[in-house]
């Protein structure tokens, strides 16, 4: 596996998202077991970079992680996120980037991932009640005492990142980037590029859109939260299946599937760019992991770069009022 670094983080170049494991994606079939053996697996083939949140769950990913990574720590880039829980009474799902809550998270989930630091600690969601500049200043003091190694920030727009990484240097901005999200070409990856700051895609797949195997929404469960995702409802499906159809006639010239030419395409985007795909199946991690070695050519390039924006915002209203912008 190759790696990429993130102003100065060394990871490999696809790494492992983990949500899914905890409850996000649902499948009767999946187990904790099969999640931890995923991880593994992944460790195995290469993959340094483990994603997770105490958002997850909640908690219970972090937990997950930790069990995971037990007595293999120091093979792997850690990267979990804080914001998107207050612990002073709100709870889950309340935006807190307070300096207080900011100390209340980290503690939480070094505890939770059976580690005395984290290697990239971001900022889930960026809480519009608390100056950037006091959050991004708590977290400099968890990098001065050891308990955090580089600073990243999630879903935020150009000023807050320019705002942050004038307190403390930003070695990542995670964000949605796809071939069916290509919204961060336009301001986002200059802004990154000018500032050295490396790109981390969160589902670079399309929450499972772009790997094909989902042509209708009626096969999704009725309690699938993508069953209210603009782009998976009636109407929007159809026409973003143009997408998934160019990417399977693109992987059948390649002898590749389509995930692995989804991840080619965005790997070939830039030597800055770790996007982390997220499973919980070892069959998956193993096909995600062999998109290192798939080489596009300019002209199968330039025809994924020529597809037409996906049809339908990429989140429901609810979630699209938490992004900066």
């Amino acid at each position: 596996m190759r790696h990429v670094s993130l102003r100065g983080l060394d990871v490999s170049r696809i790494g492992l998202g983990t949500m899914a494991m905890s409850g996000y994606y649902l499948d009767p079939d999946s187990s904790e077991a099969e999640s931890i053996r995923t991880i593994q697996r992944a460790v195995e083939l290469g993959v340094t970079h483990i994603d997770t949140a105490e958002i997850y769950g909640p908690y219970a990913n972090e937990e997950l992680v930790g069990r995971a990574l037990s007595g293999r720590r120091d093979e792997v880039v850690v990267a979990t996120k804080f914001g998107l829980v207050s612990h002073s009474g709100a709870g889950p799902g309340t935006l807190d980037s307070s300096p207080a809550n900011v100390r209340a998270a980290v503690e939480g989930s070094l505890r939770r991932l059976g580690t005395d630091r984290i290697d990239l600690y971001y900022q889930h969601r960026v809480d519009p009640n608390t100056p950037i500049e006091d959050t991004i200043g708590a977290v400099a003091e968890l990098v001065a005492e050891g308990k955090v190694l580089h600073l990243g920030l999630s879903e935020a727009g150009p000023e807050t990142i320019r705002r942050a990484h004038a307190v403390h240097p930003i070695s990542a901005l995670q964000t949605e980037y796809s071939l069916w999200t290509r919204d961060p070409e336009a301001e986002l990856l200059p802004l990154l590029r000018e500032l050295g700051i490396g790109f981390v895609p969160y589902s670079p797949l399309g929450h499972g859109f772009l790997t094909g195997t989902i042509r209708s929404p009626e096969e999704l469960r009725d309690d699938d939260w993508r069953k209210t995702n603009p782009r998976f409802t009636e109407g929007n499906f159809e026409k973003n299946l143009r997408i998934v159809d160019e990417v399977q006639a693109v992987a059948s010239a390649v002898e590749a599937s389509p995930a692995q030419v989804a991840l080619a395409w965005l790997l070939a985007q830039g030597d800055d760019i770790a996007p982390i795909p997220g499973t919980k199946r070892v069959s998956r991690v193993e096909e995600n992991t062999a998109a290192d070695g798939i080489a596009l050519s300019a002209e199968q390039t330039q025809r994924l770069n020529d597809l037409a924006p996906a049809s339908g915002e990429r989140h429901e209203e609810a979630q699209m009022a938490v992004i900066d912008r």
